[in-house]
């Protein structure tokens, strides 16, 4: 007795997409005292504390996100201290970055004032592989207490972040946890973008060099056809 034919009965099984996965590295950068530890803890431990130390030279953490069904991410968030700017080993620390948070305390305009300054040593030692900036989110931190300065003027703020090259601003609060989520989902999304144009870009040059290729290895006749 011949078995019975199985090539066009449907198994009832169906592939599972291939799961992706992403290690991103993140500088959390800004002046000292703006929280920037505090925001990184609650982000990835929800802890917060009043009494952290300064932190000396650059800490790191890591944040797990399930972004889809189909999509693993590790962002390795690299906390550099604020006296950092003013030393020789922020290039060392920022190589290989593709996304950055620079940080203020709204209740310190000084702060606010040092932000182009990290903005721009961000931008002179840093570039995604194609040399464009890394995207970079402003973090106006502690908006639980009192503000001060452009900070109260929101259309401001706007202006000044499409202006100065951050894809975004958001008021956060590490004590409250507030927008601290919202603030990586777009650093995030922007990466993988960012990521997902760099690879098109380059599938691109790469199929133009292998049809000049070819093309260089025709005749003259085959050429003129062509």
């Amino acid at each position: 007795m011949m078995a019975p034919n199985r090539m066009n009965q449907p198994t009832g099984v169906t592939e599972r997409a291939e799961r992706r996965e992403h290690l991103y590295k993140i500088l959390v950068i800004g002046e000292l005292g703006t929280g920037k530890t505090s925001i990184i803890k609650r982000y990835v431990h929800q802890f917060f504390s009043q009494h952290y130390r300064a932190t000396i030279g650059v800490d790191f953490a890591l944040k797990v996100l399930n972004w889809d069904s189909n999509t693993l991410i590790r962002l390795q968030l690299w906390d550099i201290a604020g006296q950092e700017r003013f030393g020789n080993m922020t290039r060392v620390y920022y190589k290989e970055a593709v996304g950055a948070f620079i940080v203020f305390d709204v209740t310190r305009t000084a702060t606010f004032d040092a932000v182009m300054k990290w903005k721009n040593d961000l931008d002179n030692k840093v570039h995604l592989p194609d040399g464009s900036e890394v995207p970079c989110v402003l973090l106006a931190n502690k908006c639980d207490m009192p503000k001060d300065g452009t900070v109260n003027n929101p259309a401001l703020m706007d202006e000044f972040c499409h202006d100065n090259g951050f894809i975004g601003w958001y008021l956060t609060s590490a004590k409250d946890n507030v927008n601290i989520e919202d603030a990586a989902k777009c650093l995030v999304t922007k990466i993988l973008k960012k990521q997902k144009s760099l690879v098109i870009e380059e599938s691109l040059n790469n199929n133009i060099l292998l049809g000049n290729h070819e093309h260089s290895h025709q005749s003259p006749r085959e050429r003129k056809c062509c």
